[in-house]
């Protein structure tokens, strides 16, 4: 069985330093509650609605920032999955990866499509997606936007994930994505989701709140409201496969042909 933890992270925390010291206070109840792996909502390093200073903070996939929480990791037996705006080859990406306590990044993932808005005078566009596996679990990472594409969860449920982790920067009008759209992702496909958004204000910017965790049969394990919380969900294979035999959308699919 494998545990999961989501952190609905306070949205307020103004630099990179006090995100990483809310993060090193609230690992001993993660760790405490058993997981395996926590994920962390989209751009949680740097911040969300920060503006220009995303340049400046912005690092490489093997940042100082990366090489703290790998520490953190380490010190818990946690593998730490975290959003941060990503510096490469002259351009800023929206990306996030998995650290495990071993200190190796598990997956390196840039946001697939950039959403209409602020992230587009930033960020470039990245492509594809990598399953890594933990634990025995086959996981898969879309950033906000890119699971809100059916295309997407599809793509990698047939790679063979059976998680599927969203960290996402949800706003507080947007509620029907966070407790309708997104969650039929996890159905229609017959995988986990987990769904690690932000709660608070950042800078005139509310955050919806609402985190999750699904199972590939419909039903919720875990939701957050719109305070900071930590949530916990047992991960089972079994319901993956169970799932899909039972609805097997991936495999009849294909019996549609090319709908025209």
């Amino acid at each position: 069985m494998f545990r999961l933890a989501v952190a609905q992270a306070p949205a307020a925390l103004q630099t990179p330093e006090d995100r990483l010291e809310w993060l090193h206070g609230v690992m001993p109840e993660v760790a405490g509650g058993g997981a395996d792996l926590v994920l962390l909502p989209e751009l949680f390093v740097c911040g969300y609605n920060i503006g220009d200073a995303v340049r400046d903070r912005a690092e490489p996939l093997a940042g100082p920032t990366s090489r703290k929480i790998a520490e953190l990791a380490r010190q818990h037996g946690v593998a730490i999955h975290y959003g941060f705006a990503e510096q490469a080859d002259g351009h800023l990406f929206n990306a996030a990866t998995c650290v495990s306590p071993e200190g190796r990044h598990l997956v390196h993932q840039r946001k697939l499509a950039i959403p209409p808005g602020p992230e587009r005078q930033y960020f470039q566009q990245g492509s594809g997606c990598e399953l890594f596996e933990y634990h025995g679990l086959r996981i898969a990472t879309l950033i906000c936007y890119d699971a809100e594409f059916p295309e997407t969860g599809r793509a990698v449920a047939g790679k063979g994930a059976e998680l599927l982790l969203v960290p996402t920067a949800l706003g507080a009008r947007w509620a029907w994505v966070a407790t309708t759209l997104i969650p039929a992702r996890a159905y229609e496909n017959g995988i986990f989701l987990a769904y690690a958004n932000s709660a608070g204000t950042e800078n005139g910017m509310e955050f919806l709140g609402q985190s999750f965790i699904a199972a590939p049969d419909g039903i919720e394990l875990a939701r957050a409201g719109n305070e900071v919380e930590i949530l916990f969900a047992d991960i089972d294979r079994a319901r993956v496969s169970a799932a899909q035999s039972r609805l097997p959308y991936l495999r009849d699919r294909i019996a549609l042909g090319e709908l025209q």
